[in-house]
C-alpha cells in the first residue's frame, strides 16, 4: 500500500449485506469525526456518547440512524472511529457508504481495520489471526476456541517462553561483553533453562493435530454398492431429506456434500454406488470414479452394506478399496433377516443399523465422534495456525541446536546465535518482527469491513 494512503481515514460496511435490521458503517481515521459531521444532522459529536438523528445528503433525509462516536486510542483500530448504525437494507447501506465516500473517506481494503488495530498496537499478531478465525469458524466449539487466542491466551505464553529466553540471552551477552565483571553462566544452567522453554514450546505443538481439525474439520465419505442405503444413512445423519432415495440401482450419480457441526466441522459426502458391468452409462460412470476419488480424500471411510442379502464379490472389491484408510464397517438394514454369509473382517467390527427405524444410528455417531474428536482439553489447550506452527517449530529447531551446543561446552559466543534465531521465530509468532508481504497475505484473507 502506498504510504501516503496508510493512515487515511477509511470507510466500509461492517455487516453482511443484504436485508436485515440493522446495518453498520464504520468510519476510521483522522478525519473521520469531520466525515460525520458534514453528513449528520446532529454536531458536536462527543466520544463515548450515542447519537440519535439523520443521515443526510445535503438537505435530503437518506435515513435515521444511531451515531458511535470513539476517540482515539480508546477504539478498535486505535484511531477515532466512528459507527453508524442503519436500517439494513442493502441500498440504505451502500447509500451511506457512498455518502462517507463522497466526503473524504476512502474504501477500506480487506482487513484494513484489523491491521490498523494491530500497527497501533491495540492488539498483537496472534490476536488479530484470531478475529479471521473467529468470523469464519464453522462450528460452536472452534470459536470458542479462537476467542482464547483473541483474548491473548496463546500470545501471553508465547511472551512467557520468549521472556525465559531473553533472560538467558542477556546472561549469555553479559559474560561475553563483560567479561571482568560478570561471569559467563554455567552450561548446566543454559541447559536447564533451554530445555524448560523447549518443554513449553512442545506442550503447543503437541496440540497441533487438534488444531488443524478443529480449523479445517474433517470429510466423511459413505461407499458402498448401489442400493445398500448409503442416500438413506447420508439422509438419517443429516436429519434431513437431503438426497434422493429410490429403490433402483444409479439412483445417486453425483457427490453430494452438507456440512454438520459435531464439536467438529464435518464435511459429510454421500457417493455414487459403485460397481461394473454393461447397465452401467457413462455418467454413472463418472460418478463412480468421483466415488472413488471421495473415499480416498476422505479422513474416514463409512463402508456400506446389505445385511439382508449376500456379501458380493463387489461387496468385497470396494472394502478392498477403502480398508487400509480409517474406516468403519456398517450393516445396514438390520430390521431384515440377516443372510450368514463369509465376511472379510470379524463380525463384531460391524455396526449394524437400519436407516428406516433408526437402530444403531446413536451407536454409529458415538463411534463417528469418537474418531474425528478423539482429543481432551488439553489438546485444545491452544490453537494455532499454520504459520504459528511453522514459527514454533523453527523455534524448536534453534533450541535444540543450542542444547547440542551446549552439552559439549560449545563457546557461549556461538551458542548465542541459536538463541537469538529462537527468539526471533517467537517475535514473529506476536509480530514483534513480521515482513510486509506476510502481513499483507494475512490481512488479505479478511472481509472487507473487518
Amino acid at each position: 500500500m502506498n504510504i501516503l494512503t496508510e493512515f487515511d481515514t477509511i470507510s466500509a460496511i461492517a455487516t453482511p449485506i443484504g436485508t436485515g435490521g440493522v446495518g453498520v458503517i464504520r468510519l476510521s481515521g483522522d478525519n473521520a469525526f469531520h466525515i460525520i459531521e458534514k453528513i449528520f444532522s446532529r454536531k458536536n459529536l462527543e466520544a463515548g456518547k450515542i447519537v440519535h438523528g439523520w443521515i443526510l445528503d445535503n438537505d435530503k433525509k437518506i435515513d435515521e440512524v444511531i451515531v458511535l462516536p470513539f476517540k482515539k486510542p480508546h477504539s478498535y483500530t486505535g484511531e477515532d472511529v466512528i459507527e453508524i448504525h442503519c436500517h439494513g437494507g442493502i441500498n440504505v447501506v451502500k447509500n451511506i457508504l457512498d455518502l462517507t465516500l463522497k466526503n473524504g473517506a476512502r474504501l477500506a481494503q480487506r482487513g484494513e481495520y484489523t491491521k490498523r488495530a494491530f500497527l497501533n498496537k491495540k492488539i498483537d499478531l496472534s490476536q488479530a489471526e484470531a478475529v479471521a478465525d473467529l468470523i469464519h469458524a464453522k462450528t460452536k466449539n472452534f470459536a470458542l476456541q479462537s476467542a482464547k487466542n483473541l483474548s491473548g491466551m496463546l500470545a501471553k505464553e508465547v511472551n512467557e517462553i520468549k521472556s525465559e529466553i531473553f533472560e538467558t540471552l542477556s546472561r549469555i551477552i553479559a559474560g561475553i561483553d563483560f567479561p571482568e565483571d560478570v561471569a559467563e553462566p554455567s552450561y548446566d544452567y543454559l541447559l536447564g533453562n533451554f530445555e524448560h522453554a523447549l518443554n513449553k514450546i512442545n506442550k503447543i505443538l503437541s496440540c497441533v493435530k487438534s488444531s488443524d481439525i478443529l480449523r479445517q474439520g474433517v470429510k466423511i465419505a459413505i461407499v458402498g454398492k448401489p442400493n445398500v442405503g448409503k442416500s438413506s444413512l447420508f439422509n438419517t445423519l443429516l436429519n434431513v431429506e437431503r438426497a434422493i432415495v429410490t429403490d433402483i440401482a444409479g439412483t445417486t450419480r453425483d457427490v453430494l456434500k452438507e456440512n454438520l457441526d459435531w464439536d467438529v466441522a464435518i464435511t459429510l459426502i454421500d457417493t455414487a454406488g459403485i460397481r461394473s458391468g454393461e447397465e452401467v452409462g457413462k455418467v454413472e460412470e463418472i460418478g463412480i470414479e468421483y466415488s472413488k476419488q471421495s473415499a480416498d480424500e476422505a479422513d474416514l471411510v463409512l463402508f456400506l452394506f446389505d445385511l439382508s442379502s449376500e456379501f458380493s464379490i463387489a461387496d468385497k472389491e470396494i472394502f478392498d478399496l477403502i480398508k487400509d484408510k480409517k474406516h468403519l464397517i456398517i450393516g445396514n438394514k438390520s430390521d431384515l433377516a440377516e443372510c450368514e454369509t463369509p465376511l472379510p473382517f470379524d463380525k463384531s467390527e460391524v455396526i449394524k443399523i437400519s436407516t428406516l427405524t433408526d437402530d444403531g444410528i446413536e451407536e454409529l455417531k458415538s463411534k463417528i465422534k469418537e474418531i474425528v474428536c478423539n482429543f481432551s482439553s488439553e489438546d485444545t489447550e491452544f490453537i494455532t495456525n499454520k504459520r504459528q506452527q511453522e514459527c514454533l517449530v523453527k523455534c524448536r529447531e534453534s533450541l535444540e541446536r543450542a542444547i547440542s551446543s551446549a552439552r559439549v561446552q560449545e563457546l557461549q559466543d556461538l551458542i548465542s546465535i541459536d538463541v537469538k534465531s529462537a527468539l526471533l521465530s517467537l517475535d514473529e509468532i506476536t509480530g514483534e518482527v513480521i515482513t510486509d508481504e506476510i502481513l499483507d497475505n494475512i490481512f488479505s484473507h479478511f472481509c472487507i469491513g473487518k
